[in-house]
């Protein structure tokens, strides 16, 4: 039975997600319907991290009729039970708990995992779902590491999984049009990108040890991270301004604005990577910059700068979260939302298409609900019909590599020369180290 729909969900062509509910017989509710309908061609997917992002991505998962929640994972056991709670109330069905993840993948039956951990754990979870073999939608950034996103690019390939990552943008369609009119040349030759983010982040303080909490296993929580003692300023979102376990504003905000450059400009590894900036707001344990410019020169002949502000909302181009490309004969702006404005050189609009939906760059947890759909349809296309990824490995490495670079330079305090062959730092012994991390003993990633 098992060997069955699996076959089935390889080769068919999944009739649920075009369904309404509007045609549920009398007597069933939409929980019935959604139950009886097509259960073998629903996808079995595991989620692994459900805080905040990963609690919104368990719910819109949870929304999709071609997927079925088994399993729900996270080391906050509170965490945890709110978001079966929350599947349940969208699904009618309750998934199974499952502290540790690793005991999730043994279920034959599961087809996917949807990890949403913090930073230091995305890559390697995303390795041992596809050795379990299982399908991965991993939120950005795809990895801690440059060596790790390579790791995951020869991973996919090894164990033939599907890999989406996580920047929805590319998935949004009006985005979509935006680079296709950039790429149509409708502000000519393109020579220069600028992206950013801005935001009113508080002090995290100076943290104190303590007691781990009784509802957090905080050896799990670390898992390849060399261990440390527990401080109280650490759970739940603060662990992004700590090297350790986060990689900044610049992979946790930047990555979106960046792969959105990137693909609008057409190119893969930059010659040359610079960054500059610090800790200015606080006197705090923060130890990733809150002000942040990072350069990309490439062989092609642009440009690309990110600018990022976690302590200064002011916005740019009218929006906290941007990136606008200039051209020989104009420019294009894709602001926070899905659509984007053309500008001839002189500065003047002349085009502007939007979505009249309203979306908050700010929110953490589901900025566009409705528009990351699309990008779970293309992940779960991907798994049946063999689609292509807006957002495969290959991709997702190559825009996280480039704000990866970024926070090197920044931490050794000088310019990158960059094979723009591979992406790999060129004669800088002291920057070639951060190419790869630390991992606690037995934890290494390895094929």
């Amino acid at each position: 039975m098992e060997n069955d729909r699996r076959e089935f969900i390889k080769k068919t062509v999944l009739g649920t997600a075009a369904l309404s509910f509007g045609g549920i017989l009398p007597g069933f509710s939409a929980h019935s319907y959604r139950n009886i309908s097509g259960a073998n061609e629903r996808i079995n997917v595991g989620t692994v991290g459900v805080n905040s992002r990963g609690l919104a991505l368990s719910n819109t998962f949870s929304m999709q009729k071609n997927c079925n929640i088994m399993y729900v994972s996270d080391v906050d056991i509170r965490a945890a039970e709110k978001c079966i709670d929350s599947v349940s109330k969208i699904t009618g069905t309750r998934p199974k708990a499952a502290p540790d993840f690793r005991k999730a993948m043994e279920d034959k039956d599961l087809d996917a995992m949807v990890i949403a951990t913090p930073d230091h754990w995305h890559a390697p979870a995303a390795l041992l779902a596809m050795k379990a073999g299982k399908h991965v939608y991993l939120e950005k950034p795809c990895s801690h590491s440059p060596e790790e996103g390579e790791i995951l690019v020869q991973a996919a390939s090894k164990y033939n999984k599907v890999l989406q990552m996580g920047n929805q943008r590319r998935s949004w369609p009006n985005v979509a049009k935006g680079i296709e009119a950039l790429k149509s040349g409708v502000i000519g030759k393109p020579y220069f990108g600028k992206g950013w983010y801005t935001n009113k982040r508080p002090s995290i303080g100076v943290g104190k040890l303590a007691a781990v909490p009784d509802w957090l296993n905080w050896d799990l929580w670390q898992g390849p991270a060399p261990r440390m003692p527990f401080k109280d300023n650490y759970v739940h979102y603060n662990w992004h301004w700590f090297w350790h376990w986060g990689t900044g504003e610049a992979l946790n905000n930047g990555t979106h604005m960046v792969d959105l450059l990137r693909w609008g400009m057409g190119v893969d590894y930059p010659i040359r990577v610079s960054s500059n900036g610090g800790r200015f707001h606080y006197t705090d344990d923060w130890e990733t910059p809150d002000t942040q410019v990072i350069s990309m020169d490439f062989k092609e002949g642009f440009t690309m700068t990110w600018e990022g502000r976690s302590c200064n909302a002011r916005s740019i181009e009218g929006s906290s979260v941007g990136a606008m490309f200039y051209g020989d004969k104009g420019s294009l702006l894709i602001a926070g939302g899905n659509g984007y404005t053309v500008f001839d050189v002189a500065g003047k609009e002349i085009e502007s298409i939007e979505d009249k939906e309203k979306i908050d760059p700010r929110n953490a947890a589901s900025p566009a609900q409705q528009l990351d759909a699309l990008h779970i349809q293309n992940f779960f296309d991907g798994i049946t019909k063999g689609t292509s990824l807006r957002s495969n490995i290959d991709s997702g490495h190559k825009s996280t590599l480039l704000v990866q670079l970024g926070n090197i330079s920044q931490r050794v305090g000088r310019s990158l020369e960059i094979d723009p062959q591979n992406g790999h730092i060129l004669k800088d012994k002291e920057a070639r180290k951060l190419w790869s991390r630390e991992y606690e003993k037995g934890w290494e990633m390895t094929l």
